[in-house]
């Protein structure tokens, strides 16, 4: 989401415009295939408070900071996960996948 941007120059990739769940919302309806966010917390938060999200997927390093923000910041109610799938990446890296419940 950006109110400045006006052109990505990247291939299959979206400016979105206005309010970010009605985007996103239409833009699941229209897109075939994976739509993907990158690294914006914010973003994946406000769209899992919306039942917008069909899958996460993280990596895992390992290591432990002393300090740092929550993962999802302050979620406004609790959002049940499955595990989906988990694999190793290189020597040291996992990948988690996990779907939402949404009847749970």
């Amino acid at each position: 989401m950006s109110s400045t941007l006006e052109d990505l120059g990247w291939r299959n990739s979206t400016v979105l415009r206005g309010e970010v769940v009605n985007e996103v919302s239409k833009l699941k309806q229209t897109v075939e295939g994976d739509i993907v966010v990158y690294a914006s917390g914010r973003l994946v938060r406000t769209l899992m408070e919306h039942d917008l999200v069909d899958e996460l997927r993280l990596m895992t390093h390992p290591f432990v900071l002393g300090g740092g923000e929550r993962l999802f910041g302050e979620t406004g109610e609790r959002k049940p996960l499955r595990l989906a799938g988990a694999r190793t990446v290189g020597d040291s890296l996992v990948l988690l996948t996990y779907r939402p419940l949404r009847d749970a």
